[in-house]
């Protein structure tokens, strides 16, 4: 019997309607959060597995290029039907997620539990990527039993429903919210970490874009800072799930978190270098090896730094 995958996504294959600020558009672009954390995690020689609901007119030229990378797509379901497709509308400061009337629900394209194969099981790592709070309960609910799991949020975290996200995150080891997905008040990076905290929760990584980010460590109260890198950027979509696909490779085949924090620099770097996931689809793990050994070997680096 074939061992598990290192890492399992589970989440959402979506069609992009993408607009940026400047009014330049691209149309009918392969996307979705799995796209792009899987390509991510191929980068670094990670098995993938993907859990997925797939409208039938998704590009079919993105699914044969994961199978061409090896990511095992045993759990990506047809839906039988045209899928989910997205309006990315980026504004000065934050990106607007609209979807298209007319279309499945987000939840009609999103994984259950019965969707996971059983050959799955027993992966190094489980990561639930952005989809309706009630569908990540559920899915978290029955991966309990893993060894590690980590959410990406879909829905913004207020103080208005920070105890269901307190409740969902105490089953859960790692969370990767954006910081403008954050909308509770009072107290810092450290502060909140500490509302959220409870259960199994051991990291949240709050991911700032341009900006960088901070990785909090609440098992040990303490905190790695990053910076982020870029050589161009063109298009930041996808940029956050190929953090977390770069980050958790690191993690659960190296147990480092700088390691990881690096290689989720480096695969961001690639996600925002072209449209959608043009740029990680022409990377290669070499390239990825090049450019981490360019960026991070030298002494004092200044990655990420506590």
């Amino acid at each position: 019997m074939a061992s598990p995958p290192d890492l399992v996504f589970l989440g959402n294959l979506l069609v992009d309607d993408i607009v940026l600020q400047d009014g330049t558009t691209l149309m009918g672009e392969p996307g979705g959060a799995l796209l792009h954390a899987a390509l991510a995690a191929r980068l670094w020689g990670a098995r993938v597995g993907l859990v997925s609901v797939v409208g039938d007119d998704y590009p079919a030229t993105a699914l044969g290029a994961l199978a061409d990378r090896g990511v095992d797509l045993a759990g990506v379901r047809p839906l039988g039907r045209p899928g989910g497709r997205t309006w990315l509308l980026y504004e000065a400061t934050h990106r607007r997620a609209i979807h298209h009337l007319a279309r499945p629900s987000h939840d009609d394209v999103s994984p259950l539990p019965d969707d996971v194969p059983g050959g799955f099981r027993g992966a190094g790592a489980f990561h639930l990527a952005p989809m309706p709070l009630g569908r990540q309960r559920l899915l978290a609910a029955s991966l309990a039993d893993e060894r590690f799991l980590s959410l990406d949020p879909y829905e913004l975290v207020r103080d208005d429903n920070v105890a269901a996200w307190s409740e969902v995150l105490a089953g859960v080891d790692a969370f990767f919210p954006s910081r403008d997905e954050i909308l509770v008040a009072g107290g810092g990076d450290d502060r909140l970490a500490e509302r959220l905290s409870g259960g199994r929760l051991r990291l949240v990584a709050l991911k700032a874009g341009a900006g960088g980010g901070r990785l909090v460590d609440l098992s040990s109260a303490s905190a790695l800072d990053w910076t982020s890198r870029a050589d161009m950027v063109v298009d930041a979509t996808g940029a956050g799930a190929a953090f977390a696909g770069g980050f958790l490779a690191g993690f659960v085949l190296h147990g480092d978190r700088r390691r990881a924090i690096e290689q989720g620099i480096v695969a961001a770097s690639y996600a925002i270098a072209d449209w959608g996931a043009r740029a990680l689809l022409a990377a290669t793990p070499a390239d990825a090896a090049a450019r981490h050994a360019a960026w991070f070997t030298a002494p004092g680096w200044g990655g990420a730094r506590s």
